[in-house]
């Protein structure tokens, strides 16, 4: 998957946003870059951070930025990745809920979509897989995390 991502140029490495809105409009950006959404798709993503809260924040630090199958904006299936340097908070109350690594993802075929979010579930529940993610600063650093988790 993370090879994936670097060879389709679904990849982004920031220093940082100055907003989680603006955070969410940029992990976008790969996937606008290749069709699969276009600019409404970030807009219908914050809008339903806006009315459920940050359900996008999965662990700490880790976002997968998504609306509902086919909506708005949505053109195609795929994910991608995106790294800040500084992380973005999106709720000031509570201390877990930011994230500077985001997994977008948009989805128009449920079978696909469901083979991505599988193995975002394995990723993340890989300890040291998740503490690397955190200090990749480049698309060769994700290559070396793909060849050594066979991602």
């Amino acid at each position: 998957m993370l090879r994936e991502m670097v060879e389709k140029r679904r990849t982004l490495f920031m220093e940082g946003a100055d907003t989680w809105q603006e955070a969410v409009r940029l992990s976008c950006k790969p996937l606008e870059s290749d069709g699969t959404v276009d600019e409404t798709y970030a807009d219908e993503i914050i809008k339903c951070v806006e009315l459920h809260g940050p359900y996008i924040v999965l662990i700490p630090g880790f976002a997968m930025p998504h609306c509902q199958q086919g909506s708005a904006g949505t053109h195609g299936t795929g994910i991608c990745f995106m790294k800040l340097e500084n992380p973005v908070v999106f709720d000031t109350s509570d201390p877990e809920k930011y994230a500077s690594v985001f997994f977008t993802i948009a989805s128009i075929d449920p079978d696909l979509h469901l083979k991505n979010m599988r193995m975002l579930f394995r990723m993340l529940t890989d300890e040291d897989l998740v503490a690397d993610l955190l200090k990749v600063c480049s698309d060769g650093d994700l290559l070396c995390l793909a060849d050594k988790y066979r991602l």
